[in-house]
């Protein structure tokens, strides 16, 4: 009698092992198929695998002068003060996106230098800079 009760016991346990396995694996898979990588221009630059199929997100400022605008998309080029990447974007723009501020463009790589962004992402304020950025401010400076 006491073994049917731990067969039927290992039984159980073992399918809610096998279940709580399964939709980890699961779970972490959804998760890793939707995450976005945020990436500065010197890291693409220097990245060896890069996946131009990828969704990812590129950030750094709006370097000055180079904003064109035109009836069909948006042309401009992020910087993170050591590379640089030209973005073209179809569609409307944060009210906070200008020239000399922050930004992060989401969207494709066309190849190293060229950046299809699908969205624009400018939701602080005119003071926010990212974090990398202001390092490497702060090491540019010595």
């Amino acid at each position: 009698m006491l073994q049917k009760k731990v067969k039927k016991r290992a039984s159980l346990l073992a399918v809610i092992l096998t279940a709580s396995v399964l939709s980890i694996f699961l779970i972490l898979n959804s998760l890793n198929k939707n995450i976005l990588y945020f990436k500065s221009p010197t890291e693409i630059k220097n990245s060896q695998d890069v996946d131009f199929n990828k969704k990812l997100r590129v950030g750094g400022m709006v370097k000055k002068d180079t904003l064109k605008i035109n009836e069909e998309e948006i042309k401009f080029i992020i910087t993170d003060f050591k590379n640089e990447i030209k973005v073209s974007f179809r569609g409307t723009v944060p009210n906070l996106f200008s020239e000399g501020r922050g930004v992060v463009a989401e969207g494709k790589l066309q190849d190293k230098k060229f950046f299809i962004a699908d969205r624009i992402l400018a939701k602080h304020d005119e003071n926010y800079m990212p974090p990398e950025l202001k390092k490497i401010m702060k090491e540019d400076a010595k």
